[in-house]
């Protein structure tokens, strides 16, 4: 089993009120989300829990993939990076924004690893 980071590119078509577990019900724009994630237990078995629309609902990702889909995926395994710097390098692009503070990083200090990007072309 690989261990690595993975980052979601996610489209979401229309804008839409979703309910994220226990965190409450929180406004997301149409556009483009990029999520990053850890996967110390196998990296292939995560990102394929991800692309299923079937599943027990855990992480605050599986709420928001409730309503988009996955565009691309891209697994780093040998990157010396953990979750929390990928993420940041990604909320400090170019027209990056916070949507739901806390999403996916309830077990760090991070502002959120869902970072949202109006248009397609400003994703890295």
């Amino acid at each position: 089993m690989q261990k690595g980071l993975y980052q979601l590119l996610i489209h979401l078509p229309e804008s839409a009120h979703i309910q994220i577990g226990k965190r409450g019900r929180f406004r997301f724009p149409k556009g483009y989300y990029v999520y990053t994630g850890s996967a110390k237990k196998g990296l292939e078995g995560r990102v394929k829990r991800h692309l299923r629309k079937e599943k027990r609902r855990f992480w605050h990702i599986d709420y928001l993939l409730d309503h988009a889909s996955v565009t691309a995926v891209f697994p780093l395994t040998n990157e010396r990076k953990d979750e929390c710097s990928l993420s940041s390098e990604t909320l400090a692009m170019p027209g990056a924004e916070v949507i739901v503070p806390g999403f996916g990083s309830s077990d760090c200090k991070c502002p959120s690893h869902l970072v949202f990007f109006r248009r397609q072309k400003d994703v890295p």
